[in-house]
């Protein structure tokens, strides 16, 4: 039975599930054949004036170098974040920090003595840290979704749970944590879908541009976090692997994937749709950036947001429809040309470019990067607008793939707690960038190094946690890992045991049963259970 199940009778009210349309409407990206192209009107124009006859296009280029950028931000890590990494904990208590913990103790202790009152036993700040420990630990471990009587089991599960915590203190921790005020919910959801978790996702994005400067490049692009429980703003988008879940529009750094900007998309208001909404999104998520280049796809680019770019000093890349009205008609018609060619349109600022992969199958671009009609010397001749896009369009799609590797995530029926799991997996993925530009030869060999960032960063936060442990648990490793945390079994005036390094086991001097163990007294050498033997503190 997983930790989530637990909650089900005591989770909040049932939420209406909303379907969003947005994916009939076009939220993902089309591929459109010049077959499609008879839906387009294309009215008797000179070949190179736009479709609504505003812009004038022309074939030759009325430059002949690229744009440059120079970015306002001095790309990497800021010296505010730089000088408080010491070591892996440290790059991770910056976005998980004390105000953004408190915001959790206060809602979840509220919530535990509404539910049980006077006995429940308020959570406290390494306990809530430990509980995040062992959320990591079991991503590294691929168990996330593995049962917690299986994590917890002595025989077949991980001796660090039974360690930590037992599995009764992870349910209550899982069955109450909240991020809001139940009491106020109500009213705040009027007017905010996102409310139940909004106080915390809002404190927790205002850190992310503050420890991290992007590169020249930054992509921008739609995040799915899987749910298909109960949710306001529920999606469907049946080219992600999840298909259903919650949408995020993310700013990645397209070099690293930090996650510099992100925004929850909650849903139609009204039921309305919003218009221009891919450029509202590209607005808000590179306020306060100059000197960028942005990466966007079909969804989002559009001659307006283009210009509107440029007047605040951003250049940008992307892949156009081809019913925008913007584009000229020598454009579209590229039904008979050759595979492999290419032809460009051209205005003071802005850059075109059909390109035809194979036969019956054609792409549009639109660069302010980009002002000439440059051509690889490749097989494939790609112009270099179209090899640029390719380079950076992918970083969004980086990032889900490695935070699906490691996720938090488990299963539940509170999509809040999806969202909360989200926020670590970010915030681990970052952490680990900022660590390895403090620390760039950390593991550099290790193709796995983000495993070990994981792993140490998880047991860095439930050691407080274990150390304060007032009883051992049953299982002899989980013992041996609470002992090894105080630092008990290395000194042997501290302890009346040792473990053999070698692992060897033997029975038990004092069992009448045949129980092995690997535990020897320091004075006879004997094997001796975890029933037989007894702890000493460093002043006994």
């Amino acid at each position: 039975m997983d930790f989530i199940e637990v909650a089900e009778s005591f989770s909040d009210e049932d939420e209406e599930v909303s379907e969003i349309e947005d994916y009939e409407s076009g939220d993902e990206e089309i591929e459109v054949s010049d077959d499609d192209l008879e839906e387009i009107i294309l009215e008797d124009l000179p070949e190179y004036l736009s479709r609504d006859k505003t812009i004038q296009w022309y074939e030759h280029p009325f430059r002949h170098s690229r744009r440059s950028t120079n970015p306002s931000l001095q790309p990497g890590i800021t010296r505010y974040a730089a000088s408080r990494i010491s070591d892996i904990q440290s790059s991770f208590d910056l976005f998980i920090p004390p105000q953004l913990e408190t915001i959790i103790l206060r809602n979840t202790n509220r919530e535990g003595r509404r539910v049980l009152g006077a006995t429940f036993e308020d959570i406290d700040t390494p306990t809530l840290r430990a509980y995040i420990g062992l959320l990591i630990l079991a991503g590294v471990y691929r168990s996330n979704n593995e049962a917690t009587e299986s994590l917890w089991d002595a025989e077949i599960g991980r001796p660090i749970f039974r360690a930590v915590m037992s599995n009764k203190t992870f349910k209550k921790i899982s069955r109450f944590i909240r991020f809001d005020d139940r009491s106020t919910r109500s009213s705040r959801r009027e007017t905010d879908k996102f409310a139940p978790i909004r106080e915390l996702w809002d404190s927790w994005v205002d850190i992310l541009p503050k420890l991290y400067n992007p590169q020249k490049n930054i992509t921008i692009d739609e995040q799915l976090v899987p749910f298909r429980g109960r949710c306001p703003f529920r999606q469907y988008m049946p080219m992600k692997p999840a298909k259903y879940g919650m949408k995020n529009w993310v700013a990645c750094d397209s070099g690293t994937s930090y996650v510099w900007n992100i925004q929850p998309y909650t849903g139609r208001i009204n039921n309305t749709p919003e218009r221009n909404q891919g450029m509202r999104v590209v607005q808000d998520l590179t306020a306060g950036l100059k000197g960028y280049n942005i990466t966007v796809d079909n969804f989002f680019t559009s001659y307006e947001l283009a210009q509107k770019l440029l007047k605040r000093g951003i250049t940008s890349v992307g892949t156009i429809r081809k019913n925008k009205p913007s584009i000229p008609r020598v454009l579209l018609e590229s039904k008979k040309w050759p595979v492999q060619s290419s032809k460009f349109a051209f205005t003071k600022d802005t850059t075109l470019v059909t390109y035809v992969p194979k036969k019956n199958r054609s792409v549009i671009l639109q660069s302010t990067l980009h002002t000439t009609n440059s051509i690889n010397n490749k097989e494939n001749k790609k112009p270099l607008i179209i090899e640029d896009y390719n380079a950076s369009k992918g970083a969004v799609d980086t990032l889900d793939k490695l935070v699906a590797c490691y996720s938090t995530k488990r299963k539940t029926k509170r999509w809040p707690v999806a969202v909360f799991c989200n926020i670590i997996d970010i915030s681990c993925y970052n952490a680990f960038i900022l660590f390895t530009q403090v620390e760039p030869d950390w593991n550099k060999s290790k193709l796995y190094r983000r495993r070990l960032f994981l792993e140490q960063l998880g047991r860095a936060l439930v050691n407080p946690y274990m150390q304060m442990r007032k009883s051992l648990p049953r299982a002899l490793a989980s013992a041996d890992i609470v002992l090894k945390s105080r630092n008990l079994t290395d000194d042997t005036n501290n302890t009346t045991t040792t473990k053999e390094e070698s692992a060897k086991r033997g029975r038990c001097k004092f069992c009448p049963k045949d129980i092995k163990t690997s535990f020897t007294c320091n004075n006879c050498k004997r094997y001796v259970c975890k029933r037989h033997f007894i702890v000493k503190c460093k002043d006994c």
